[in-house]
């Protein structure tokens, strides 16, 4: 398996972190803190496929308060892919009362003689970096793939918008894809929330608040890796091999302290801001959980999957073993990559035709 640079830089873009580089630390040990595997080899429990990409992103800089703005200011936006891929529609729209409009990527509209399902993805990047532009080419892709229409939030980081801000700016977007289905072309009956890492976070926190608010009915939630649980690498911390390449315990406790406006863990967060701590689950749409088995995300998405069950939510759930975080980026065409991608589409298609 080849792993190019740019495919590292897609995978940088699409996270937040484009230090790639230069910017590489020199030493082979996990950036931001995090413990070492338990091996004299930390790649030893890695997918042999993934280890050429994995290589690169345990020496991701750390994510700090002193260098969130230089991070953010060296993200690359890479380009929208060319006709005839979906087109990308740039727009702003009304967010919510007092609040600023929000910008969003419109993708996939087209003239038809029948309504066509929808999906609002929301990026990652920890809720603290990266833009719904790092992500254009990949919404292009499942726009084409699944013949959907794709609405790519550019809603608001933190620290400098604490929750609920970027909740309210998703949650915008999907009133206003709801509202304009008509003329979308949209079936309001089958609209997806999607998103990965802090992107299947604001999924799962906007599927909380559209059940909650009863005003949009969501047919489906893609949860790629989310990042659900403020408590991980502190309350809780995960054996050592687990979180050691990329996103690392040191980078969560930061990246949920921003979104939260107090420090991860805090003993009252605000309500619906941590899924993991939301009690009441039932009536939630349909889930997909995808996570690898050494991301630091595991036990919190298996847990928060098996929460889902209990509460009656029809939940699939893909682990992939010697899988890192982000992985399906940074090796999309090795095996495992090509399997989990396929299965997340496979239900959302499901989803869609039922």
């Amino acid at each position: 398996m080849n792993v190019t640079r740019r495919d590292l830089r897609f995978l940088a873009a699409a996270l937040g972190v484009s230090a790639f580089g230069d910017a590489f630390a020199q030493t082979g040990a996990p950036a931001g803190g995090a413990s070492p595997a338990p091996s004299s080899d930390p790649l030893a429990l890695v997918d042999p496929e993934l280890r050429a990409g994995a290589a690169q992103v345990m020496q991701w800089p750390a994510l700090t308060a002193e260098n969130l703005l230089a991070a953010r200011a060296r993200n690359v936006l890479p380009q929208p892919l060319p006709p005839p891929a979906p087109t990308v529609n740039v727009r702003s729209i009304p967010g919510k009362r007092g609040d600023p409009d929000v910008g969003v990527e419109v993708i996939g509209v087209k003239s038809a003689d029948r309504l066509r399902p929808a999906i609002v993805h929301m990026h990652g990047g920890g809720y603290i970096v990266a833009r719904a532009a790092n992500m254009t080419a990949f919404c292009q892709e499942v726009s084409a793939d699944l013949d959907c229409v794709v609405v790519n939030v550019d809603y608001r980081l933190a620290p400098e918008t604490p929750f609920p801000g970027s909740m309210e700016d998703n949650y915008a977007a999907l009133k206003w894809l709801h509202r304009n289905a008509a003329s979308l072309g949209v079936d309001r009956g089958k609209i997806a929330v999607m998103g990965e890492s802090a992107g299947g976070g604001h999924a799962a926190i906007l599927a909380i608040a559209a059940r909650d608010r009863g005003e949009v009915p969501i047919r489906y939630q893609v949860l790629i890796y989310p990042m659900l649980d403020d408590r991980i690498g502190g309350a809780r911390r995960v054996p050592p091999h687990i979180g050691a390449l990329g996103w690392t315990e040191t980078r969560n406790q930061f990246g949920w302290s921003s979104f939260l406006g107090m420090p991860a863990g805090s003993a009252a967060p605000p309500y619906g801001a941590v899924p993991a701590r939301v009690e009441d689950l039932a009536g939630l749409p349909p889930a997909f959980i995808g996570v690898g088995a050494i991301d630091l995300f595991v036990d919190e998405d298996i847990e928060y999957a098996r929460r889902l069950v209990n509460a009656g939510v029809a939940t699939q759930v893909h682990v992939v073993p010697g899988a890192y975080h982000a992985f399906d980026f940074v090796a999309p065409q090795a095996r495992v990559s090509r399997e989990f991608t396929s299965a997340w589409k496979s239900a959302l298609r499901a989803a869609f035709a039922g």
